[in-house]
């Protein structure tokens, strides 16, 4: 092989793990477009869709070994436009609209979280902890509006109602991806390894009550790991403290 042909061959992308990413990217795009012709549900479920195809791209790019630094960048455009833009988008087309600057400041809190969170996660890659993110995931902070917006479409919600509770989410998700919490990442779990058959078991019955009312399954089971953050890093920095009161002691 010849070096012009080498050059050619390293300047090239991987294709497989790039194709999720275009399909996330997209989801996210169908998204907007979906709230915009007043599809809400389309558009929720879509930004769904967006982060399970988000979650394969990385997997399979480690499976397959096609990492590469294209890739990472591209996931984080990707991500920016599915889950900083597109929820804060839905989100002001289904419940800000009425509110004036109010609401549209709502939304941008959001939108700018998604945007600071990805730029500080890819400028401090190489040296986090891999068993924490810090900071609440983008993918999971777009799954709240999502979901909140889902359980109001399934349950006939009037958002005249509840959408002051909406800003106070959206803007809860927006500060929280760029705060110091620590979240888990579940990257330590093996799953490759064998577990307790109660353990299956407790998976199936999991996934069945997540498929028998997803509404508001998604949405407590996000919710709960948003509020998760603060209450990890709260325990840690107090276990901190009591160790070094010990050494003081």
């Amino acid at each position: 092989m010849t070096i012009e042909k080498q050059s050619i061959r390293q300047r090239g992308i991987y294709l497989l793990p790039n194709l999720f990413t275009t399909g996330a990217l997209f989801a996210g795009f169908y998204a907007m477009t979906s709230a915009i012709g007043g599809r809400y549900e389309t558009a929720v479920i879509s930004i769904f869709v967006a982060m399970i195809l988000d979650g394969l791209d990385g997997r399979v790019a480690r499976l397959t070994n096609t990492q590469s630094e294209f890739g990472a960048q591209y996931d984080s455009l990707s991500d920016m436009v599915s889950f900083g833009v597109a929820p804060a988008l839905v989100m002001y087309l289904f419940a800000f609209s009425t509110l004036g600057k109010l609401g549209l400041f709502a939304a941008f809190v959001h939108t700018a979280g998604g945007a600071l969170r990805l730029a500080r996660f890819n400028t401090q890659l190489e040296v986090a902890d891999k068993r924490y993110f810090q900071g609440l995931p983008s993918p999971a902070a777009a799954a709240i509006p999502a979901g909140f917006i889902w359980i109001c479409i399934e349950y006939g919600y009037d958002m005249n109602v509840f959408k002051y509770a909406a800003l106070l989410l959206i803007i809860s998700t927006g500060l929280l991806m760029v705060s110091n919490f620590r979240y888990s990442s579940f990257k330590e779990i093996d799953f490759k390894g064998k577990v307790p058959f109660f353990v299956a078991i407790a998976v199936m019955l999991g996934i069945a009550f997540v498929m028998a009312q997803p509404q508001t399954m998604l949405f407590l089971l996000f919710l709960g790991y948003a509020i998760s953050g603060p209450v990890v890093t709260l325990i840690m920095r107090r276990r901190k403290w009591q160790g070094r009161k010990a050494d003081i002691k």
